[in-house]
């Protein structure tokens, strides 16, 4: 307990899945948090329960393409809880398989725009306003990108989700070392998770689709989990202590890495 006492963080994507679970792991570790989503109902619903818990937390909505909302973001978090130090890019979606033939220029301009934009925007204005406080002589910041092991390996159907989770990577390792030459004190690094049981991934497996194969739900549970060589699908809890780690000062020595948190599916 108190690995991120007196820190303050965002999360984007903290309405459900992995994105609120780190926020309510970190409220444990004594950070504040400021918890961003489109979905305002959930969103809501996971402050609420943070604040029971006995944890600080506030809720935003946010469009994380929009770059005015982040702006916005930014300086919420220090109005509210008076700095920012971690940032957590979390925000995502994973679109319909569709073959590079056959995939819309719309479909792919979208998917780019949320899983890769987004955390552009958000390295730009999470990097501007950590480094005040750094300056300060405060604590060091922390920025935490979510790829994907397919931001890692390539998979048919998903050239869009593979080209913005890969760029994720990348755009990691510039600002890490962007931060660094700097002396801003600022880490990034990113994450990779294998297939999490989160409601993204729930909705992978209830279209039952893999390599243009139609499959039923049940067996598309079975054939994920064989991907994965320690023998089940993660838990949002998996990725989420992983974050917790890269956001303490465990993690002092680590920037511009890829934490692969995925049950061994990348070993093959």
């Amino acid at each position: 307990m108190g690995r991120l006492e007196g820190r303050v963080a965002i999360v984007t994507g903290a309405a459900k899945g992995i994105g609120a679970i780190s926020a309510r792991l970190m409220t444990q570790e004594g950070a504040k948090v400021l918890c961003t989503d489109l979905d305002e109902e959930a969103g809501l619903k996971v402050v609420d329960a943070i604040s029971q818990a006995g944890g600080e937390a506030l809720f935003m909505r946010h469009d994380v393409v929009d770059e005015a909302q982040w702006e916005r973001a930014v300086a919420l978090a220090e109005e509210k809880f008076g700095a920012l130090h971690i940032l957590v890019n979390n925000a995502g979606i994973a679109p319909e398989p569709s073959t590079i033939e056959d995939k819309p220029l719309e479909s792919w301009r979208h998917t780019i725009a949320v899983d890769l934009d987004s955390v552009f925007l958000g390295c730009k204005h999470g990097i501007r306003t950590i480094k005040k406080t750094t300056a300060r002589g405060g604590p060091s910041g922390s920025i935490i990108n979510v790829s994907s092991i397919l931001g890692l390996v390539g998979q048919p159907g998903a050239s869009d989700y593979n080209a913005a989770k890969g760029g994720v990577r990348l755009l990691t390792k510039s600002a890490a070392l962007e931060c660094a030459q700097a002396g801003y004190r600022i880490r990034v690094n990113s994450v990779h998770p294998g297939y999490i049981r989160t409601p993204m991934v729930e909705s992978v497996i209830e279209r039952g689709e893999m390599g243009g194969v139609q499959i039923g739900s049940n067996e598309m549970v079975e054939m994920l989990t064989m991907l994965h060589p320690i023998g089940r699908l993660g838990a949002p809890e998996d990725i989420g202590n992983g974050i917790v780690f890269l956001a303490s000062e465990e993690a002092a020595f680590m920037t511009g890495a890829e934490l692969v948190i995925d049950g061994g599916y990348t070993t093959r």
